[in-house]
This record gives C-alpha cells, sequence and structure tokens, in this order.
C-alpha cells in the first residue's frame, strides 16, 4: 500500500507541532493533506535523509537545490504556506535538545529515521559553497564571496535581471499592473540616486559595487559626470566595460576590480553605493564608512542603498540564514537601519535623508522570479538545475520577506558635511520628486 506521504504528514505535524498547510506528495504516488494546497513533492528518500542529517533550513535547502524535493502548484502560495511552521516560528520556538525530550517527538523521529531508508548522509549539493578556513571579510575572502554569486554567466544574468542589468531594488512610480515596466523602473531608481546626488557636470562620481556598469553609464550620459566603478568581478568587470565602449563613454567612465578599500585617487565629490554594503559585514563597517567619508571632498554626498533586516531583542543571537550564506550571498550580512545610520555618523556623515522602499523591492523581486520561470528552459542551459533552483527561490522567498516586513530596504543619502555646517543641502530636503524619463 502507498502510503509514505500520510506516513510524512503525520510525522512532520507531529515535529512540527501544527497542521500542515501544504500537501505532501511522496515518490511512491501517494498524496496526502489539504485539497487544492499546493503540494510539497518529495521525491526520493533522500530528501528525508538530508532532512535528518541537517535539521532545519540547510536541510530544506539542500534537498531543494538537488532536486529531491520541488513544489507542485504556486511557488509563493506553498512559502507562505511553510513559512510560519518553518522559518518563522519565533524567538520563543522550542530548541531542538528541549524537543527531543518530549516522547511524541522522539517517536515521530524515529518514525522518520525508519522511513529515510540506510543512515548514509548525502554529500551537500556541488553548488553549496565551499569555505576556506580564515576570517571573514578579508580581500580575499570577499572576492571569493562575490566571484561565487557575481561570476555566475552574464547570459544568466541577462536572461534574469532583463536590459536595464541591474540587480538591485528598483523604484516603482506606480504598480506594475499600471503599466509600468521593470527596465522602466530600474531607470528611474537610477535617475533618483543622481538626483538625490545632486550630480552636475563635470563632477567625479565614485560607484561602489558597479555591477554591470549600469549606474556608471546612466551618471555620465544623462548628468555629465566622470565616473570610476568599482567591482571584485572580473565577469562583472568586462561586461560594464563593452557596455562603456558601446555607449561610447570611455572618456567618462573607468571599470576596475578593485577593492574599495584600495580606491586612493579621491576626493570624489559624490558615491553612490547601491546593494553592495550588505557584502561588507558588522566587523567591517565602520571602517567602510570611514574609507567613502575620506574619499570624499568637503560637502560632498554618500547614497548608500542597502537591505536592512528587523531588530532582535537580544542582537548577539543574529545569525546570518543557512540558506542564503551557503548558496547565495556567502558571508554576507544584514543590519538594522538604525546601525547603519549610526556607522556613517560615527564615520563623520551627517544623514539628512532616510527612504525606505521596502515594497518596491517586492516587486522587482517577483519580476525576476518571472522572467526567470518565462526562461526556464533557455537557463538550464546557462546554469545548472541546481543553480537555477537557487536563484528562483531565493528571490521568490525574499519577495515574500518584503511584503511581509522581515526585511527592508532603504536609501540612506549623507553628507561629508565641513566644519563650517554649510552642508549645501536644500532647506527642504526632497525637492528632486518623481523622476522624469525623457
Amino acid at each position: 500500500m502507498a502510503d509514505a506521504a500520510l506516513r510524512l504528514q503525520n510525522l512532520f505535524e507531529q515535529l512540527l507541532g501544527a497542521p500542515l498547510r501544504v500537501r505532501i506528495r511522496a515518490w511512491d504516488g501517494s498524496e496526502a493533506g489539504p485539497p487544492g494546497a499546493p503540494a510539497l513533492v518529495v521525491r526520493n528518500r533522500r530528501a528525508l535523509r538530508r532532512l535528518l542529517f541537517k535539521p532545519g533550513e540547510l536541510g530544506l535547502a539542500r534537498a531543494w537545490v538537488a532536486g529531491d524535493l520541488d513544489v507542485d502548484g504556486d511557488l509563493y502560495t506553498a512559502l507562505e504556506s511553510m513559512a510560519g511552521l518553518l522559518w518563522e516560528r519565533g524567538e520563543d520556538a522550542r530548541g531542538t535538545a528541549e524537543a527531543l525530550r518530549d516522547p511524541e517527538v522522539r517517536a515521530a523521529v524515529r518514525g522518520l529515521v525508519r522511513l529515510a531508508g540506510p543512515p548514509l548522509p548525502p554529500a551537500p549539493p556541488p553548488e553549496e559553497v565551499r569555505r576556506a578556513r580564515g576570517h571573514l571579510h578579508t580581500r580575499r575572502s570577499d572576492r571569493r564571496a562575490i566571484s561565487h554569486h557575481y561570476d555566475v554567466g552574464n547570459d544568466f544574468y541577462e536572461l534574469v535581471l532583463g536590459p536595464s542589468m541591474v540587480y538591485s531594488c528598483a523604484y516603482w512610480a506606480a504598480p506594475p499592473a499600471g503599466g509600468g515596466t521593470l527596465e522602466d523602473a530600474q531607470h528611474d531608481k537610477l535617475e533618483l540616486v543622481c538626483r538625490k546626488l545632486g550630480l552636475s557636470p563635470g563632477q567625479r562620481l565614485l560607484d561602489v559595487g558597479c555591477g554591470w556598469g549600469s549606474m556608471a553609464i546612466h551618471a555620465a550620459r544623462e548628468h555629465g559626470v566622470n565616473v570610476v566603478g568599482v567591482t571584485l568581478s572580473q565577469e562583472q568587470a568586462a561586461y560594464a566595460r563593452k557596455r562603456v565602449a558601446d555607449e561610447g563613454l570611455t572618456d567618462r567612465v573607468e571599470i576596475r576590480v578593485q577593492d574599495y578599500r584600495d580606491v586612493a585617487d579621491g576626493p570624489y565629490d559624490a558615491i553612490s553605493s547601491i546593494g553592495m554594503a550588505e557584502h561588507v559585514g558588522a566587523e567591517r563597517y565602520l571602517e567602510y564608512a570611514t574609507d567613502l567619508h575620506r574619499l570624499l571632498k568637503p560637502g560632498g554626498r554618500l547614497l548608500n542603498h542597502q537591505i536592512a533586516r528587523r531588530p532582535q531583542r537580544d542582537e548577539s543571537a543574529y545569525h546570518v540564514d543557512e540558506f542564503i550564506d551557503a548558496y547565495v550571498f556567502p558571508d554576507g550580512e544584514l543590519a538594522p537601519v538604525g546601525t547603519t545610520v549610526t556607522q556613517l555618523e560615527r564615520a563623520g556623515f551627517e544623514v539628512r535623508d532616510v527612504e525606505a522602499i521596502r515594497e518596491h523591492y517586492a516587486l522587482t523581486l517577483r519580476r525576476w522570479v518571472a522572467n526567470l520561470e518565462a526562461e526556464w528552459t533557455a537557463a538550464l542551459k546557462l546554469v545548472s538545475p541546481g543553480r537555477a533552483r537557487v536563484w528562483r527561490l531565493y528571490m521568490a522567498a525574499s519577495a515574500l520577506a518584503f511584503e511581509r516586513n522581515r526585511i527592508g530596504v532603504n536609501q540612506v543619502l549623507a553628507v561629508k558635511t565641513p566644519d563650517s555646517g554649510a552642508s549645501g543641502m536644500p532647506l527642504r530636503a526632497r525637492v528632486w520628486g518623481e523622476p522624469d524619463r525623457a
């Protein structure tokens, strides 16, 4: 009798102490769970062994990346249905050791072991980062981390990001249903950054973490500034340089493979750091802020565009998301926006404006997921199935995290205000208004 799905449903509900809101479809063809709900497809017993040897998020991630687990139905609905049981059990949730004191939980674990088969730990999928020993956020470790994420292949990123090739939160003037495209929204975000920085012809702009060159090209072409863009990714730099040449901007835009800590040709009139500071790490953040402050002229502006997490009651308990750390952004760290503002101020900046654009990132991510899903067959010709599955899961889960206010994203505008106190800012800061498209 095919009953693996029902057994799994009962075991999971015993372990979680709550009913499952997804269906279970097992390798033997059996199904169990709420009718009409998305199905969590357990393709083989190896998925269970992954969960047993790495309980929690990392075991689930390994099973997903390897293709041992899948979802039949809407991925967003499935993730929302599982979030309250698996990822949002809260700081008051029982720890593993305490839970295993419960006889029913111990019995459920034994049942899962029997159902999983021979107790051999499966090897992690090849897409999982292999960590070298040593300190975090050194120049060497940062190069490795950036390469893992960004040197996946420019063709793959073109497929996901679309023609704008901007890998950060877009700025939507209206909901996408109102006719706005992703490319329009990314143009508007770049223009908003330029307006906040007050760019004018002849100024020097440093774009830290320049990606594929979109911000550098926009600033040079639309505002007449001279730009230095720095990245640690060789693939990004090669792509950006070709774009710069194709635009006829080689006299105004220089793309370097360089660590921001090694930039020594300041001062600059303005600095943009868009979606880069998440890689810096808490230990290095004051150094990051101090370096950028050093590179600016008196009165120069910094626009720091950065994802933020919610503060915890016990900040020492913060840990990096296991799936993201192992498969997406190795060594990446998120900080509360208040911590970021404090560190910028400690470095000498005067913070003039903070704009929260959380909902905009959810809209952006859903567009990226739609791009990937629409071109899934093409994506599998560019990267491994595991890598494509990583990107689909992390972008969909991140969209939900922004929508549910679990994480946010903020643009922080700061000035290197001189001793005279003349910041150069208008009396009413938000005079930049909505960006205009030609």
